[in-house]
């Protein structure tokens, strides 16, 4: 596999093409952002834990049948994917109350939710991701019905694995965001990343213990030390 040139540079992530069309490398940096990229900083050594938590995840969610982009992590920092073309959706499982939940909707913190709250966000910076239904999404033309209708299985069961895994390690999963894209024969698989970035965790029983980046956007301590420790639980040594 040979790196080629760049193809996309995101928040944390940079996505090159290699020697193989439908293949690309994605490597995780250092960065670390909020609040739509108004709060960034460069924290030494975070991209590792996260791409070290993704190939963690990855593997177990295609052993349960969960179709991933995921192909290899060919170094501690970069993975091998497959193409995807995304859809501009963040798709976020919520199994507990948290953040704008409690914020906008008079949700108590740390409110169960059965059966889990699909939500859906527009991937757009531009425009602060706002919510997005599922008619605005048909007429958008982002998606078709029994793509959306796809996404939202795929989302559930996603979830329902991690939380199983998590809490054997004493970590409430309290919600996630995904994406997901079409492979070359259009296929819906799992894109991104699976990590302290993309999944909010409590330590088990404890409302508001955030083990995650709300670290870094609340300040509520150090977000090395806690990312570090949250890999250590999940990955093992």
């Amino acid at each position: 596999m040979k790196q080629g040139d760049l193809l996309y540079l995101g928040k944390a992530k940079s996505v090159y093409r290699t020697d193989k069309p439908d293949e690309l490398l994605v490597v995780f940096r250092d960065d670390i952002t909020a609040f739509d990229g108004q709060k960034k900083n460069v924290l030494a050594g975070k991209g590792g834990y996260n791409a070290k938590v993704t190939a963690y995840f990855y593997p177990l969610l295609e052993a349960a049948g969960i179709p991933t982009h995921f192909l290899a992590a060919v170094t501690p920092t970069a993975h091998l994917v497959r193409r995807l073309s995304m859809i501009p959706l963040e798709i976020i499982v919520r199994n507990r109350a948290a953040g704008s939940l409690v914020r906008n909707y008079g949700f108590a913190e740390g409110e169960p939710l059965s059966p889990p709250l699909i939500v859906m966000d527009l991937k757009d910076d531009s425009r602060h991701d706002p919510m997005i239904n599922d008619e605005i999404i048909l007429a958008r033309g982002i998606a078709a019905a029994e793509e959306l209708a796809e996404i939202k299985r795929l989302a559930l069961a996603i979830n329902a694995v991690l939380r199983e895994n998590l809490a054997a390690k004493d970590l409430d999963l309290i919600d996630m965001k995904f994406e997901f894209g079409r492979d070359a024969a259009g296929m819906i698989r799992l894109g991104d990343e699976i990590s302290m970035d993309s999944l909010r965790l409590w330590d088990h029983g404890a409302v508001g213990a955030s083990l995650d980046k709300d670290v870094y956007r609340k300040e509520l301590g150090d977000v090395m030390e806690t990312y570090a420790m949250v890999a250590q639980r999940i990955c093992g040594a």
